[in-house]
């Protein structure tokens, strides 16, 4: 996401982003400088200097350990394909037949194998009368190539908006997209089967918080939304969203996307800017655990959100982390505060 939010309430959202983004380095130590263990789907790091701003994170169905992102906006149409045991790079993947690229936000895999890719921003909420998805097939081989995609023009029933969220449901194949308000967002449905050459209306379905990103778990039975400083699990039934759960989001610089691993068993999440890392946080039971209780845990060094300072036993250098880290929350909670009560007064 390039521009900041809008408001007072996602003003002083970026600034408690800029204190963590500032924090966390000195902090929290640095994350994992490569993959951890060499194992798949640990935590790693994007090593690739291209990748500068990964909005978007999908768990390859067709090769272990390997996971597709792409930066945001101003970027052209390119796909990676990034290895998790090693954070390289495996393959570019240009799109052809899709024109320029507006604001890539998203990308997501469906049952068919496809790879969608959600040209889905508008920073200025409602500028474009339409967005587009993108959808091309996940290669066999991973190498540079450059791919036919198929280009989908969307529409809102409701009208334009901003969004930084699209999930493709693994069992059905229909595409779900969140909108993105500081004030809660809309989970919008399309239609059964996305059609070229036509618009695709998606309709409101649900009311969602404020989303950076979204997926689905790979039974089709869960959906994660994630914003800069926490995320959500939901049931997922029927296109309908059920009882959800915290989930332990980890800190990070700006936190843009979220993906299950490909066995359901934890999520991976990711963050923007150079050299930036992807941290996975364990599911329990396959996030089939009870509701209303927190899940999971950042399988790395870096503490997850709403859990600085927990640690019991850690050593003296993990507490002054935990502690300025809880530190730099608490003052931007303030700032976030008097925002949302100079609203409050104004309106």
């Amino acid at each position: 996401m390039r521009s900041n939010p809008t408001g007072p309430a996602g003003r002083a959202a970026t600034v408690l982003a800029t204190a963590l983004a500032v924090a966390l380095p000195l902090l929290a130590g640095a994350g994992p400088a490569v993959a951890d263990d060499g194992r798949p789907d640990r935590d790693f790091t994007i090593e690739d200097p291209r990748i500068t701003e990964s909005s978007g994170l999908a768990a390859s169905r067709t090769h272990p350990g390997v996971y597709w992102t792409h930066n945001d906006s101003d970027d052209g149409p390119y796909v990676f394909a990034v290895d998790s045991r090693t954070g390289k790079t495996l393959a570019t993947i240009t799109m052809r037949g899709v024109g320029e690229p507006r604001d890539v936000e998203a990308i997501s895999i469906g049952p068919d194998g496809a790879i969608y890719v959600g040209d889905i921003g508008d920073n200025l909420d409602g500028t474009w009368d339409h967005v587009w998805i993108y959808r091309f097939p996940e290669p066999k081989t991973l190498r540079d190539a450059t791919v036919d995609a198929v280009q989908y023009d969307v529409k809102y029933a409701d009208g334009a908006r901003n969004a930084e969220a699209m999930m493709v449901h693994p069992k059905t194949g229909r595409v779900y997209i969140a909108s993105k308000n500081e004030d809660g967002g809309g989970l919008y449905e399309g239609p059964a089967k996305l059609t070229a050459g036509a618009v695709n209306t998606f309709r409101r379905v649900d009311e969602v918080p404020w989303v950076t990103d979204g997926a689905f778990s790979p039974d089709g039975k869960r959906l994660v939304l994630r914003s800069y400083f926490s995320a959500r699990e939901y049931a997922f039934e029927n296109g309908r969203l059920g009882e959800d759960r915290s989930v332990a989001a980890p800190f990070q610089r700006q936190a843009e996307s979220v993906t299950y691993t490909a066995d359901g068993s934890a999520l991976m999440f990711g963050s923007e800017g150079e050299r930036s890392d992807v941290v996975r946080v364990e599911v329990e039971g396959g996030g089939s655990g009870g509701g209303g209780r927190e899940q999971g845990r950042p399988s790395g060094a870096g503490g997850a959100a709403g859990e600085a300072g927990e640690g019991e036993g850690a050593g003296d250098g993990e507490g002054k982390g935990s502690a300025g880290i809880g530190a730099a929350v608490v003052v931007g909670a303030g700032v976030l505060w008097f925002a949302l009560r100079g609203r409050r007064k104004r309106g």
